[in-house]
C-alpha cells in the first residue's frame, strides 16, 4: 500500500507541474509588447550657437541669455498636463536637452524677421556685441488634456515671459509676456504636439520682435538710464 501511495503521489506531482507550465506559457502569451521609443526635436537638428542673416544687413543683433525653464519641463519626457497632474511617458521623449531645442527654435524664428540681422545663443565670446539681450522664461510648454478621461481633443499651450536689456548699461528696458494656446490637438498624437509647440515658440519669437520694434522706434537711451521707463509688451 505504501508503494502504491508513493506512485500515485508522484503522478499527481507530475500532473501539477505540467499544469503549471501550461499556465506560465499562457502568462507569457498575455504579456504586452513594449511600445517603440519615439524621440522628437523642435525644428532642424543642427546645433545653433550663432545664426546670421545676409538679408538683414543693418538689422538688430540679439543675444539670447541662458533659458530659464520651469523645473517640471526640464526632463527628456514630453509633458502632457491634465489639470494639476503632469503626465509623461518613457517612450515619447525629446531627442536632446529641452532647453537646447527651445532656444534653437526661438533663435531661428527671430532670425526670420526682416529686422533681425543676427542672433547669438549663450554662451558667446566676450567680444561679441549686441543691440539687445533677451532673458527668456518658459513656464508652460505642453499638451493639455481635459479632466474627462474619455475626451480625445486637447490643446497645446506655450506660456512665457521675457526681459529685454541694454547690454552697454545692463538697464532693463522692456518686459513682455506670451500665452498661446492651440486647439484641435488629438490626445496621444505626439508628432502633432511637437509641431504645435514649435508653432507656439514661433509666435513667442514674433511677440518679441514686435516688442523690439517698439524699442527701436524710440529715441536713443539717455545717459541716465535709471530715468528710462520700462516698456510693457502685452500677452496674446
Amino acid at each position: 500500500m505504501i508503494a502504491i501511495r508513493s506512485t500515485r503521489t508522484a503522478s499527481a506531482r507530475r500532473l501539477i507541474g505540467a499544469g503549471s507550465l501550461v499556465l506560465c506559457a499562457g502568462c507569457f502569451k498575455l504579456a504586452r509588447p513594449t511600445p517603440p521609443l519615439e524621440e522628437y526635436v523642435l525644428g532642424a537638428r543642427a546645433h545653433v550657437a550663432t545664426i546670421a542673416s545676409a538679408g538683414a544687413m543693418g538689422g538688430l543683433t540679439i543675444g539670447l541669455r541662458r533659458l530659464d525653464l520651469a523645473p517640471y519641463l526640464a526632463t527628456p519626457a514630453i509633458v502632457v498636463r491634465q489639470g494639476s497632474r503632469v503626465i509623461s511617458s518613457n517612450f515619447r521623449r525629446w531627442a536632446e536637452e529641452p532647453s537646447a531645442g527651445i532656444m534653437r527654435a526661438v533663435a531661428s524664428s527671430l532670425l526670420a524677421a526682416p529686422s533681425i540681422q543676427a542672433v547669438d545663443v549663450a554662451p558667446w565670446s566676450v567680444r561679441t556685441r549686441h543691440d539687445y539681450l533677451i532673458q527668456l522664461h518658459i513656464s508652460q510648454l505642453e499638451g493639455v488634456m481635459s479632466d474627462d478621461v474619455s475626451a480625445t481633443d486637447g490643446e497645446v499651450r506655450v506660456m512665457a515671459s521675457w526681459e529685454i536689456v541694454r547690454p552697454a548699461t545692463g538697464a532693463l528696458i522692456a518686459r513682455g509676456e506670451t500665452d498661446r494656446t492651440a486647439t484641435g490637438w488629438k490626445v496621444g498624437d505626439y508628432a502633432d504636439l511637437v509641431t504645435r509647440v514649435h508653432e507656439g515658440l514661433a509666435g513667442l519669437a514674433g511677440d518679441m520682435v514686435a516688442c523690439l520694434a517698439r524699442l527701436d522706434s524710440v529715441s536713443p537711451a539717455p545717459a541716465d538710464t535709471t530715468a528710462t521707463p520700462v516698456v510693457m509688451c502685452g500677452a496674446r
